[in-house]
C-alpha cells in the first residue's frame, strides 16, 4: 500500500529557500519620508515607473509587490538616510557664534528695504535702481519708475524688435504653452534683454478695436465676446508682462495636502478669512448708514507676497517675513466684535485653522504695540517658499491703468473687459475646469485672502477716524455712519469708494 505521508521536508525547504519580501514603513511614514526630502508625488513615482495614483494608494497603506516592492524600499531606506544626515548636519554646533541678531519691530513693511552699493535693474522697469525690497531691486518712489519705463531701448540692429513682432500678430491676446515642472514654483529665466512696458503692444486696445470691428460696433455684442474669452486672455497678458521676467512661472506645481479637496465638491482645508460681520448694536437715535462700495478689490489683492518656489515644511511658532504661504495657528481672542469684524473672519469653530500669510500678517500687525487690538497668534506649523510682493505687478499695473483710462474716457467696453480678466484670473487660479492653463491654488487663497485683509484694514481705518461701521460683507463691501468722504477719497479708481446705497436706521434706548 502506498504511503500517504505528504513531503513535509520538502515543504519546508521550498518555503526556506523563498526570499522574504523587503520590509515598508507604516503607511503614514511613507508619506512623511517623501514630504521631508522635499519631493513630489509625481517625481517619485516617475522613478519608480507607477502613475502617482499608485504611489498614492501605497501611502495610503496598499503595499506593491516583487520587484517594485524592492525599488519601493529602497527609495524608502534611502530617504530616511538622506533626513537623518540632514539633521546630524543641523546639530552640529557652529564654527562661531555671531552676535545676537535684534529683535523684529513694527515697521509698517518697510523691514525689508535696503540701499544697493551699486545700482542694479529694476525688476519692474529695468532701469537703475539703487535700493532693493525683499532681495530685489525696485524703484521706492513709483513716479521714478513710471518715468523710466518710458525710456524705449533700442534692440541690435540685427534682431527684430518686440514692436516689429508684436505687429506681426493680431490684435488678440495670445497665450504660450504652459511650461510645466516637476516640483518649484518657478525656474529662474535665461538673462537676456528685458522688456520695458513702452516696447509692449497695447494688448487690451487691441482687443477691443478687433471686437468692435468684428461686431459692426455694437457695444453689446463686442462686450459680451471680450468677457466671455476674459480667462485666456487675461493668461496671454500675464506672458508678456512676464517676458524678460526674472523667474518663469510654473503653472501646475506639486502642492501639500492642505491644499488639495477631500472631494469633488469639497473645499480644501485653508480659511481665507471673508469677513461677514454686522455690528449687534447701534446707539439710540436715526442714523443714516452709507453702503460704500471698495473698487477694485480682486485688482488692488494681485499685489500681495506670493510664493516662488516649492512649499516646505516647518514647524515652530516663528514667522519669516521673507517668505509666503500657509499657517496653522490658533487665533487670538477678540475683543472688540462690537465694533470691529475679527480679522479672522466669521468663523464659529474653536482650535487652531490654516490661514493664508495675509490673514497671518494682519494678525501679527495689529497685535504690536503700535496697534495692540489682540495677542499674537501661535503658529504650530507652517508650509511656505521664498516670495515677493511683486511677482504680478507689472500685469497689476497693466489692467489698473487700462481700466483708468477706460473710466476717463467713458469706454465701458474696455472697464467690462478688464473687470472680467482680473476678476475670473482670480477665481479661475484653482483647479478650474475653465482655466486649465494654470492651477495655483495657493496664489488663489492668498489673492482672495489678501483682498479680505484689505477690507478689514479700510473698516479699521473708519472706525480709527471715528466712524461708526455698521457692516462688512466680502471683499468690497463696508457700511458706516458718519462723513465718510473726510476719511475716504470719492471715485471710482482703484484707491477710491463710491456710494453703493443709502438708508436709515433707528434704534431705541
Amino acid at each position: 500500500m502506498p504511503s500517504t505521508k505528504r513531503p513535509f521536508a520538502a515543504i519546508d525547504a521550498l518555503l526556506a529557500s523563498a526570499p522574504d519580501p523587503a520590509p515598508l514603513p507604516p503607511a503614514e511614514r511613507r508619506r512623511q519620508l517623501r514630504d521631508e526630502v522635499g519631493l513630489s508625488r509625481a517625481e517619485v513615482a516617475r522613478a519608480l515607473g507607477v502613475s502617482p495614483s499608485t504611489l498614492g494608494g501605497w501611502e495610503a497603506g496598499r503595499d506593491p509587490s516583487g520587484e517594485t516592492r524592492e525599488q519601493y524600499a529602497y527609495f524608502l531606506r534611502q530617504a530616511e538616510e538622506k533626513i537623518r544626515a540632514r539633521a546630524a548636519v543641523a546639530a552640529e554646533p557652529p564654527a562661531e557664534a555671531g552676535p545676537p541678531a535684534p529683535p523684529a519691530q513694527e515697521t509698517d513693511g518697510n523691514e525689508d528695504q535696503a540701499e544697493l552699493a551699486e545700482p542694479q535693474p529694476c525688476v519692474l522697469c529695468g532701469q537703475p535702481a539703487r535700493h532693493e525690497v525683499a532681495g530685489y531691486p525696485q524703484h521706492l518712489d513709483p513716479a521714478e519708475c513710471s518715468a523710466a519705463v518710458t525710456t524705449v531701448t533700442t534692440a541690435p540692429a540685427s534682431a527684430p524688435t518686440p514692436t516689429t513682432a508684436a505687429a506681426e500678430e493680431p490684435p488678440a491676446l495670445r497665450r504660450r504653452p504652459a511650461r510645466r515642472g516637476s516640483g518649484g514654483g518657478v525656474r529662474v529665466a535665461p538673462v537676456g534683454r528685458r522688456v520695458r512696458p513702452a516696447d509692449t503692444p497695447d494688448l487690451i486696445a487691441q482687443a477691443v478695436t478687433a471686437a468692435l470691428a468684428e461686431h459692426s460696433g455694437d457695444v453689446e455684442a463686442a462686450t459680451a465676446a471680450l468677457v466671455k474669452r476674459a480667462i485666456p486672455d487675461a493668461m496671454g497678458l500675464l506672458d508678456h508682462t512676464r517676458t524678460g521676467g526674472r523667474y518663469d512661472i510654473v503653472a501646475h506645481p506639486w502642492l501639500p495636502d492642505i491644499l488639495r479637496k477631500k472631494s469633488a465638491r469639497g473645499a480644501d482645508e485653508i480659511w481665507e478669512a471673508r469677513p461677514k460681520w454686522t455690528r449687534p448694536e447701534l446707539p439710540a437715535g436715526e442714523h443714516e448708514v452709507t453702503a460704500l462700495d471698495i473698487n477694485g478689490a480682486y485688482l488692488s489683492a494681485l499685489k500681495t507676497w506670493l510664493p516662488l518656489g516649492q512649499l516646505e515644511h516647518s514647524t515652530g511658532n516663528q514667522h519669516d517675513r521673507r517668505r509666503s504661504g500657509f499657517h496653522l495657528i490658533t487665533p487670538p481672542e477678540w475683543e472688540h466684535g462690537t465694533v470691529l469684524p475679527n480679522p479672522i473672519g466669521a468663523r464659529d469653530e474653536p482650535g487652531p485653522v490654516w490661514v493664508g500669510e495675509p490673514t497671518l500678517r494682519q494678525l501679527l500687525r495689529i497685535s504690536a504695540p503700535k496697534y495692540g487690538l489682540c495677542d499674537p497668534p501661535v503658529i504650530h506649523e507652517s508650509w511656505t517658499s521664498g516670495a515677493t510682493e511683486t511677482l504680478l505687478e507689472k500685469f497689476r499695473i497693466l489692467l489698473k491703468d487700462a481700466r483708468d483710462k477706460a473710466i476717463a474716457e467713458g469706454d465701458e467696453v474696455t472697464l467690462e473687459y478688464v473687470k472680467a480678466m482680473y476678476s475670473k484670473f482670480v477665481s479661475t487660479l484653482g483647479e478650474s475646469n475653465y482655466n486649465r492653463e494654470i492651477y495655483r491654488q495657493d496664489w488663489m487663497h492668498l489673492i482672495r485672502s489678501q483682498a479680505f485683509a484689505n477690507l478689514w484694514m479700510k473698516a479699521f481705518k473708519a472706525y480709527d477716524e471715528g466712524l461708526t461701521v455698521v457692516r462688512a460683507m466680502g471683499t468690497d463691501e463696508l457700511h458706516v455712519i458718519g462723513d465718510w468722504r473726510a476719511v475716504f477719497s470719492e471715485g471710482r479708481g482703484v484707491t477710491e469708494v463710491k456710494v453703493k446705497d443709502t438708508y436709515t436706521v433707528s434704534t431705541g434706548t
